[in-house]
């Protein structure tokens, strides 16, 4: 995707769109396509220390500024607060395909600036390319560094670095550990400053959110590169973190084909360009190529369990249960990632207890968190997915079959949470300070979004696992009489409970003799999972339903607009914003399966037909805002739907995916899908 100038008339423009590269193991690197940081997770290099977690900011920004015939012209856009550095004005050009490529005209002066990250590594790599005219140039590029938390900000007065340096490259040690930072560039001269900080750089999306809005970098000094008139000279900035010892260091940065080799930084970016040209190469169109690219950026390597795992949500979430689960057969399925879905099935199936899945692995390490009671229902779903598409039995037999037993036994027998089969053979699950679903909301004791008891898309997807279960151990020849008596009994009582004959639709949660009439997306579940539970004319009324009150261009409100509880924008402070997290808010996530479901019902009407591919198209257009080749968190509510929450969640982007390649790209010549068909 390529913008130009009248995207940054002006430096608020500027800092609308995003854009983000991810190195495989957690880290990142991010900021707007002037280059000027808006928010604290903003960096060139945010290093993952323990893969996927423990995330640092480590290079915040390059600051550069060309001097030609004595004049200086600054090509780097901040902001103070009070003042504003206006290098976006000499900017001509944003480009991400696949990697972001900033490029900069002034007199007869070209400079184009390319941002990678090494695959696997903590590295990153800016190769900047100058094209000059009938005088000699020389570009200075000053690194403002940092190293603390993502999740934080700094102040020079708590921040101590200190620096070893050669002629082209410094080597930082941040507060006396024995991890170092190599900032290096082949064919530079390096000046060391002493004592220099950035002061007040300000990041306006933190204010609005009501957070501290300024921080402090370190300036360890100044690269200097020049470059002959009549001339197309590139050089590469090399950023890394090595937490191995100076020795390790040395032997990594000075060996041939090291980080200081000057062939390194091309062999590097050229690397990744072909590494994420080889994930596209089965695509469509630039719209799929977009999407494949941004499913990348969510799968990860764990070290804790040596797998793969799924990223929630970039810049603040790590992996979570019910999150991988939901995201996985988009993510990997649809893009041909066999491996990987195989790997996070195998790796959640060692982490089974009490028959619940992780909903999380805590930051710091230690033993996982179980609170939840959808999470191992998905598992279900995703295991099926998987095998529909892989016909790869022996992975279920071999490794997964043990997890699924465990997991169907307790929630007949009752585990953790209050979670058990009632006499009806539904789950209920949760008490009032316990919040399991995935509308889990909660600021102190106030609990936004209370669903304690049974709740409708638990119940869905218990359905479809114990068929999935059913289909799955009459393959192996095992017994599967139980699992299909059961379900028959769930699909009784199912009806019974929720349905609501006078809206013609589905309760959201029944606890007791409540029976909770809002109108939320939950009930979707009950007709777009592989074993939908409802089906015929209640099913038609329930997506039709969805379709009139709750469905925008962006995904499904979380609550009708209706309701006296409904919350129509996503804004304020964290508590403000907790509130309205499922009151209202739309989550792009579950357009996939509104979408399933319309194809099962309305969509037979050659009428809505094309409906899918219509309810696609307003992601093309989101995937040029907000960030880049992704699909925000969430959206307000209320109209214009303003993007929300995480710019990059792995979910929206999985969700999204799957519909487009099921019920978009594989059409037959009738403009139906297979599972329109069905």
């Amino acid at each position: 995707m390529r913008f130009g100038k009248s995207e940054w008339s002006s430096f608020d423009r500027g800092i609308e769109r995003e854009w983000l590269l991810t190195n495989g193991i957690g880290g990142f690197s991010s900021s707007t396509v002037i280059g000027a940081s808006s928010r604290r997770y903003h960096g060139l290099l945010v290093a993952s220390l323990e893969p996927p977690v423990e995330r640092h900011l480590v290079l915040s920004q390059l600051h550069e500024t060309v001097t030609l015939n004595g004049q200086e012209f600054s090509l780097s856009s901040f902001s103070t607060g009070n003042y504003i550095n206006t290098g976006y004005l000499f900017q001509a050009s944003f480009e991400l395909d696949p990697l972001p490529v900033f490029t900069y005209a002034f007199a007869d002066v070209l400079v184009e600036k390319t941002v990678s990250l090494v695959y696997g590594e903590n590295t990153a790599v800016v190769r900047y390319r100058i094209i000059t005219g009938g005088d000699d140039a020389e570009i200075k590029v000053a690194p403002l560094v940092n190293f603390r938390d993502h999740h934080g900000e700094s102040s020079k007065h708590h921040m101590k670095f200190t620096q070893r340096y050669g002629s082209d490259h410094t080597v930082i040690r941040p507060y006396d550990m024995d991890l170092r930072i190599l900032a290096g560039c082949a064919g530079s001269s390096y000046q060391a400053l002493d004592d220099c900080w950035f002061e007040g750089m300000y990041y306006p999306v933190e204010s609005e959110r009501g957070l501290n809005a300024f921080e402090d970098h370190y300036i360890p000094g100044i690269f200097r590169i020049s470059a002959k008139a009549g001339s197309d000279t590139s050089f590469y900035f090399i950023c890394t973190v090595c937490q191995d010892g100076p020795g390790v260091l040395a032997s990594r940065a000075w060996n041939p084909g090291g980080y200081m080799d000057p062939l390194y930084g091309k062999s590097a970016v050229e690397n990744e360009i072909k590494r994420i040209g080889s994930l596209t190469a089965g695509c469509s169109d630039d719209f799929h190529r977009a999407l494949v690219r941004s499913a990348d950026h969510f799968i990860v390597h764990r070290r804790s369990t040596n797998s793969k795992t799924i990223i929630a949500g970039y810049p603040w979430f790590t992996d979570w249960g019910r999150d991988t689960m939901i995201s996985l057969p988009g993510l990997t399925l649809s893009t041909g990632r066999y491996e990987d879905a195989a790997d996070i099935l195998a790796a959640f199936s060692r982490y089974v207890r009490h028959g619940l899945i992780p909903n999380m692995f805590p930051d710091g390490g230690g033993e996982p968190v179980y609170n939840t009671v959808d999470a191992a229902l998905w598992y279900f779903e995703a295991i099926c997915k998987y095998v529909e598409e892989t016909g790869d039995t022996a992975l279920v037999k071999d490794i997964l079959y043990d997890s699924m037993l465990q997991i169907i036994d307790s929630y007949i027998d009752g585990t953790l949470y209050g979670i058990h089969m009632d006499e009806d053979m539904l789950i209920a699950a949760g008490s009032g300070d316990t919040q399991l679903t995935w509308m889990d909301a909660k600021a102190g004791d106030t609990v936004f979004t209370p669903r304690h008891g049974k709740a409708v898309e638990i119940n869905a997807l218990w359905y479809n696992a114990l068929r999935v279960m059913e289909n799955i151990s009459g393959s192996f020849g095992y017994d599967a009489g139980r699992y299909g008596r059961i379900a028959d009994r769930v699909k009784e009582s199912f009806t019974r409970v929720f349905w609501y004959e006078e809206g013609k639709y589905l309760y959201d949660v029944v606890s007791g003799g409540t029976r909770d009439k809002s109108v939320r997306p939950n009930q979707i579940l009950a007709v777009s999972l592989s074993y939908p539970v409802i089906d015929g004319e209640m099913a038609r009324q329930v997506v039709a339903k969805v379709w009139k009150e709750l469905y925008t261009a962006y995904g499904l409100r979380t609550l009708s607009r209706d309701s006296e509880d409904y919350r129509g924008r996503y804004l304020g402070g964290m508590y403000q914003r907790d509130s309205a997290y499922h009151q209202g808010t739309v989550w792009p996530w579950l357009i996939g399966h509104f979408i399933t479901a319309f194809a099962r019902t309305l969509g037979r009407d050659p009428v809505y037909a094309d409906m899918p591919a219509k309810f696609i198209r307003p992601f093309i257009d989101h995937m040029r805002h907000a960030c880049i080749e992704s699909i925000s968190e969430i959206f307000d509510g209320d109209e214009p739907h303003m993007p929300r929450g995480c710019f990059a969640q792995a979910w929206s982007v999985a969700e999204v995916l799957r519909a487009y390649v099921g019920h978009v790209l594989k059409r037959d010549g009738h403009g139906q899908d297979a599972d329109a068909q069905a």
